[in-house]
């Protein structure tokens, strides 16, 4: 009989590779087990923890997005990871949406905006804001991969409400069988609605334009955004990443079909030389917030560079966690809400496993893994409560707050405040979560690796079991 994974409501498992079945009570320190992070140590100085923006709270809006391909990668798989940084006390969702056909006429309401349904919707799995409709960052079933960063370009921002570019990133999974596909989505309706609307649930308007990093089995696509216009990028191989600036140089793939006259006629290009999307868009005295990212950019691509050719998903788990580099926030007012890593292997044979945390800080949280099959098991516990008469969707918006943590959620803060209390035993709950989380990656790994051969109802508990595992620690 072959080795199956198993969660921690299955029966023991005989010694074989197994997923989130918790072998020790997080009081019992008889054993000491190796951090499953990777230890990440380049020196560099660490961005302030304070920026002020007119009329902004003084906080660092941040978001750090990576890729890797072959050869960067160990296994022949591309590796796409994201840490959303948002508002410290917004709550991050992980929400599962099925596939489905919808009737001619039919209309989908975004956050802010009702537009023209598409006549089939792939399945997709969300890490999002749980007071809006998009996503910061998600996956669908067939191996695409999306997350979004916030940007400040030329073009002004627009004061009506219009697409996030948060709802754009679910748009693009729900839409686009690969990752090309998802950019034409993206960028077709970028094009209509245009991008607009606070990205915040707050009185005061927070907004910004959009980056995007998109992914699939084969390749990824940088696509960078200034109001309505747009410049991508393909990436066939090596690594990437991209942080709340604008990155795109003269490596342009596709473009806007207007871009370059736009430049022309507002005076930011002459039309003569190699025309580069970054100098021509980027604002000529960057805020606090872009100088800032310039760091993180900076320190991302050196921690890719350092592991270029052993890279993996615990590599990317490892960075978004790295706080010397601000990649990892945790600010008075921003801090880093939720974190995905996703190995997409080329084979498509083999599935593609999605890693979240459904909780802040990835530091002080555990990876999940979430695998699509059929018959998925709901996971409540990591889903928002919704509200009939919601302040997000009342006009004037955001007059009053609703509590909207999820039960993991309230758990692991909870937990957070025992870490910060008493260090002794925080350092041992961290350590029984980081074994908890090398279970998980090591049934991945046996998974991928084709030295287990799970029942697909095992693979449809997954998530939930995992979830649940996680859950039993903090009580």
């Amino acid at each position: 009989m072959s080795p199956q994974i198993r969660g921690p409501c299955h029966p023991p498992a005989p010694p074989s590779p197994h997923i989130c079945q918790p072998q020790r009570d997080p009081g019992d320190t008889s054993r000491t087990g190796t951090r499953g992070d990777i230890a990440l140590s380049v020196p560099r100085p660490v961005p302030s923890a304070r920026f002020r923006m007119a009329g902004w709270d003084p906080v660092p809006s941040s978001c750090d997005c990576f890729v890797a391909l072959p050869p960067h990668t160990t296994a022949p798989a591309v590796i796409f990871g994201k840490n959303a940084d948002r508002p410290r006390h917004e709550v991050q969702e992980v929400i599962y949406v099925p596939a489905a056909v919808h009737r001619p006429g039919d209309k989908v309401q975004c956050t802010y905006l009702e537009i023209e349904q598409a006549e089939r919707t792939h399945a997709v799995v969300l890490s999002r804001p749980a007071w809006l409709w998009g996503a910061e960052m998600g996956a669908n079933e067939h191996g695409v991969c999306v997350g979004n960063e916030g940007v400040w370009t030329r073009e002004p921002l627009g004061e009506d409400e219009a697409l996030l570019g948060m709802d754009l990133v679910r748009l693009g999974l729900e839409r686009g069988g690969s990752a090309r596909e998802a950019l034409e989505v993206i960028t077709a309706l970028l094009e209509r609605y245009g991008q607009g609307g606070s990205c915040k649930e707050e009185p005061v308007p927070f907004v910004y334009h959009n980056t995007f990093l998109l992914a699939d089995r084969a390749e990824a696509w940088v696509l960078e955004t200034a109001g309505r216009y747009w410049a991508a990028q393909q990436i066939r191989e090596g690594s990437r990443n991209i942080s709340n600036q604008l990155s795109i140089g003269r490596e342009i793939t596709a473009e806007h079909a207007g871009l370059r006259q736009r430049a022309r006629s507002q005076g930011w290009w002459s039309g003569d030389g190699e025309f580069s999307f970054a100098e021509v868009f980027s604002l000529t005295h960057q805020p606090a917030r872009m100088e800032a990212a310039k760091a993180r950019y900076r320190a991302g691509k050196e921690l890719l560079q350092q592991h270029a050719g052993h890279i993996t998903a615990e590599t990317f788990m490892a960075i978004l966690r790295d706080k010397a580099s601000g990649i990892c926030v945790d600010s008075e007012g921003f801090r880093t809400a939720g974190s995905m890593v996703s190995v997409l292997p080329q084979d498509p044979a083999l599935p593609c496993v999605h890693f979240f945390t459904a909780t802040p800080d990835p530091s002080r949280s555990v990876f999940k893994p979430f695998i699509f099959v059929a018959g998925l098991k709901p996971a409540p516990q990591v889903r928002s409560p919704t509200f009939h008469d919601d302040p997000a969707k009342k006009i004037p918006r955001f007059q009053s707050m609703v509590d909207r943590r999820h039960e993991l959620y309230r758990r692991h803060q909870a937990a957070l405040e025992l870490m910060e209390r008493d260090q002794e035993r925080g350092q041992k709950l961290l350590q029984t979560l980081r074994d908890l989380e090398k279970q998980g990656l090591e049934g991945m790994n046996a998974l991928l690796g084709g030295t287990v051969a799970p029942r697909p109802e095992e693979l449809a508990d997954l998530f939930f079991d995992c979830v649940e595992a996680e859950m039993k620690f903090y009580t």
